[in-house]
């Protein structure tokens, strides 16, 4: 199970590092897109305008005008590469309460460059009109410094946008892109000839157009977020090939609450970018590290404790044999403490404290020699109560030694005097181990090392040793 979760988590966290890394760079090009079913709405003003009033062949001077722009998507008309929009827009005369102007637009563009495509149902005004060319409305997603030809319905066809700068439009910094059309002549209109002072009864003058068109984009969303036009229409005397007659002349400026309504709609547009971009990706980045990390460290073996087996013992103290321990019958041993075996060697204190005793053991070490070959042999007990009367077991040592030779002498004789007779040094200074170890164990090859007793054992051997003095000296 803990291999299972291991391989999932790093699975999982190698997937979403993966998807954090191509979400901004390729997802979210390839699902940012302009929405179907846009809807949208702008107005823009001017103030001290002048048009040309059909209804009464008078030109109105001066008077404010609004214009309105609505921008509707049509859903079921679009796919998921083009969009299908309706623009209409209508101009009055707010002074007068006249209306101007009407407008009506239908084009197809593609929904991340905004490029206008070919579509069936391309119109102006209901006439069947291609349309090519940058929307205008809209700019390509992450729009560029550079030239963009827009279609300009008034001249039928797409003029140069130039790139002019950045500005700031209620925080967001905007891209200036500038159309500026000289006066053309886009059309001919048949008037009475007085209206462009003309002696003839009827005239076909040229109708000119002129425009400075300034539009701000946000680069990021390519929304356009203000604008700003002088726009101008006339009409020519043919004879003079002058101005005669004002079609329409306004500076026309989105309002403060258009300006604001845009740039909420374009915020959203940002934060929904934003979160795709950066959030997203730096979230599941993070998530995807921590579970890649903890699938690895889940997938590592614990580490394998190694029990340490039974030692082989070396082949002379295997030869020893285990006897149980009856330390416990000798007062002042702790069987806690006692750790001697067959496995223990003698060390360098345990060697030097021999080499003392054996100095200390003039005269007497054949005695003690003879005490501790005696003493060897006595039964466990025997030894705990000799051990236990300290000094004064002078007379009790005198009396376990014939006990002994007289209870167990195949014991005594079983003993390995010449092992004994090479090492009186070691023998001499251990007399209180060999009676604290069983008998069993005493006779086995004589093996027994004095330096395997603790020291309080060997403490009670020199009490021993000075119990066996005076025995020696009776002798």
């Amino acid at each position: 199970m803990r291999r299972v979760i291991g391989l999932s988590l790093v699975g999982l966290g190698t997937f979403l590092i993966v998807i954090a890394v191509v979400l901004p760079t390729f997802i979210v090009g390839q699902v940012t897109k302009f929405p179907l079913n846009e809807f949208e709405t702008a107005t823009l003003v001017a103030s001290n305008a002048s048009y040309f009033d059909a209804a009464t062949l008078t030109e109105k001077s001066p008077v404010n005008l609004q214009a309105t722009y609505t921008i509707k998507g049509d859903g079921a008309a679009g796919t998921s590469t083009t969009a299908v929009w309706n623009e209409f827009s209508a101009v009055n005369d707010v002074t007068n309460h006249i209306q101007v102007e009407l407008q009506s637009r239908t084009f197809a563009f593609d929904r991340k460059t905004a490029q206008l495509v070919p579509y069936s149902g391309d119109s102006v005004n209901g006439k069947p009109t291609p349309q090519t060319g940058v929307l205008g409305y809209v700019f390509p997603i992450n729009t560029q410094k550079q030239t963009y030809y827009v279609y300009d319905t008034s001249l039928g066809k797409s003029a140069p946008f130039v790139y002019s700068g950045t500005t700031n439009v209620d925080g967001i910094q905007a891209y200036e892109f500038i159309e500026n059309v000289t006066p053309t002549q886009v059309s001919t209109v048949t008037v009475p000839g007085s209206l462009i002072g003309s002696t003839a009864s009827s005239v076909t003058a040229p109708e000119y157009y002129s425009n400075h068109l300034v539009y701000d984009v946000d680069p990021e969303t390519g929304a356009l977020i203000d604008v700003s036009e002088h726009e101008v229409q006339a009409l020519y005397n043919p004879s003079t090939n002058t101005q005669a007659l004002t079609l329409f002349n306004a500076d026309l400026v989105m309002t403060p609450a258009s300006v604001t309504k845009v740039v909420g709609l374009d915020n959203s547009g940002r934060n929904e970018l934003n979160l795709l971009q950066l959030i997203i990706p730096i979230i599941l980045g993070v998530v995807g590290a921590v579970a890649l990390v903890v699938g690895i460290l889940m997938l590592r073996q614990p580490g394998e404790v190694v029990e340490a087996g039974p030692t082989t013992p070396a082949p002379e103290q295997a030869a020893v044999p285990t006897a149980p321990s009856r330390v416990h019958l000798i007062p002042g041993f702790d069987d806690g403490t006692q750790e001697a075996t067959a496995e223990s060697g003698p060390t360098t204190t345990d060697a030097a404290q021999a080499a003392e005793n054996a100095e200390a053991a003039p005269a007497e070490a054949p005695d003690a020699h003879e005490a501790t070959r005696s003493e060897s042999v006595v039964a466990p007990e025997e030894a705990a109560q000799t051990s236990a009367e300290g000094a004064s077991a002078g007379d009790s040592a005198t009396e376990a030694v014939p006990v002994a030779e007289a209870g167990a002498p195949a014991e005594t004789e079983a003993a390995s005097p010449p092992q004994t007779a090479a090492a009186p040094a070691q023998t001499a200074a251990a007399p209180a181990q060999t009676a604290a170890a069983p008998a069993q164990t005493a006779g086995a090859n004589g093996e027994a090392s004095a330096a395997t007793a603790p020291r309080h054992a060997r403490r009670r051997t020199k009490s021993a040793n000075s119990a066996a003095e005076p025995e020696s000296g009776a002798k």
